[in-house]
């Protein structure tokens, strides 16, 4: 079976096309500036054909979809004969609130639950539902999986997701914590516990480190607690989100500047984390170039940026062995968890106190899946690269054939 991958955003949609009898990847792409100019890159990755990159109008999501369904299909560019050749569509989506604690087949149920489910992700849930639609329209019959980014995180008992606010803002709004990159938090902790030998009892924390950035504290293959919570901004600090800090920081930042409560949640989530300390960038490479640029006026900030990052996710780390009882391993994944030695050894420090140990050059690795624990370390430690791809293909194969 062919499963056709779909991450629909507001401008963008990426997609993966993927052979489930070998689990290979036999195209990729990427739609964006949807509703502006349009440009689509698509990729065929198993039969050596021509990659294509143009702009093309994409005035909608509809457009988009079409173009890659034509471009799948295409003598030229494709990858399979006809639409018939692919068998079902999964879509990450981003929140389903309380009403999924796993991956689903989309019927008109599901689209209004995840319509009731916008306030609670009001940038992305619409993206998601226009690629849904558009995906229905132009592939009439073809069954249609949902796989929520929140979903993994649905295991954590109640006390771990309660916040401390009066009850009845849960009771009527659903005011919780959720989590986020659920998916990845699932595949690089069941590689973690494959790893460890798929142990009884496993205690894995997963470091889903990226631009945005989260924790998972992981008990026998399960969630039970998670660094993000109503919304993405909660947790630690990240590219441009502030992570967790005092509320009252946000009445006293509107006060002082003379901002909307509006403006400052904007500052909070596009104008801080490591972007609002460094002054340099909120990607972690321009930051870590100018922490070692000792000719740079910013790089002291951009050194305690990185020192802020790293500290939280050693402080989280640290919180999570108290959740878990210790820890059998601590995985780090995503785009700076994979290919920052840096972020790693100095995570290790804080936490050699723990006993863990990294092996200094295994730790020099980068994107690769490997144990870098280093001897006498009471902790493994290793980096996962994460597949979120693969999980939501894995979970619309299975539903379909379930």
């Amino acid at each position: 079976m062919n499963v056709l991958i779909i991450n629909a955003g507001s401008s963008s949609l990426k997609y993966q096309l993927f052979d489930m009898e070998s689990e290979q990847i036999v195209a990729k792409g990427l739609a964006e500036r949807i509703g502006i100019d349009g440009h689509l890159k698509h990729t065929p990755v198993t039969n050596g054909k021509p990659v294509f990159e143009a702009n093309q109008p994409m005035p909608t999501h509809s457009e988009a979809i079409a173009a890659v369904l034509d471009k799948l299909t295409s003598a030229e560019y494709g990858v399979v004969s006809s639409l018939t050749e692919i068998g079902a569509v999964g879509h990450r989506v981003l929140h389903g609130g309380q009403k999924f604690s796993k991956s689903v087949l989309i019927d008109d149920a599901v689209i209004a639950a995840v319509e009731e489910c916008i306030p609670l992700g009001p940038l992305h849930n619409p993206a998601n539902l226009m690629g849904i639609r558009a995906c229905q329209a132009a592939m009439p019959g073809v069954p249609q999986i949902a796989v929520f980014d929140t979903a993994f995180h649905q295991t954590m008992p109640e006390f771990a997701y309660t916040y401390a606010i009066p009850y009845k803002y849960y009771e009527k709004y659903n005011i919780r914590r959720y989590g986020f990159h659920g998916t990845s938090h699932r595949y690089v902790s069941a590689e973690a516990i494959r790893l460890l030998g798929n142990k009884p009892n496993s205690r894995v924390i997963t470091c889903h480190c990226g631009n945005g950035a989260s924790i998972a504290a992981v008990k026998d293959g399960k969630c039970v607690d998670t660094s993000m919570g109503l919304t993405p901004l909660e947790g630690v600090p990240m590219g441009t989100r502030s992570g967790s800090i005092d509320p009252a920081i946000i009445e006293f930042v509107a006060n002082l500047e003379g901002l909307t409560r509006q403006e400052v949640f904007e500052v909070l989530n596009k104008k801080s984390g490591i972007l609002g300390v460094s002054g340099v960038s909120s990607d972690f490479r321009d930051v870590e170039a100018a922490a070692n640029d000792s000719e740079n006026p910013l790089s002291h900030r951009a050194q305690l940026a990185l020192d802020v990052f790293r500290y939280n996710v050693a402080k989280y780390i640290g919180s999570y062995m108290v959740t878990l009882g210790g820890a059998d391993a601590i995985v780090f994944t995503a785009g700076l968890g994979e290919n920052s030695p840096e972020l790693r050894q100095s995570v290790a420090d804080w936490l050699s106190g723990f006993g863990v140990r990294i092996d200094s050059e295994k730790n020099k690795l980068r994107g690769k899946l490997v144990d870098i624990t280093g001897e006498g370390s009471t902790v493994k430690v290793f980096i996962i690269p994460t597949n979120e791809e693969l999980v939501i293909a894995r979970d619309t194969k299975a539903i379909v054939e379930g």
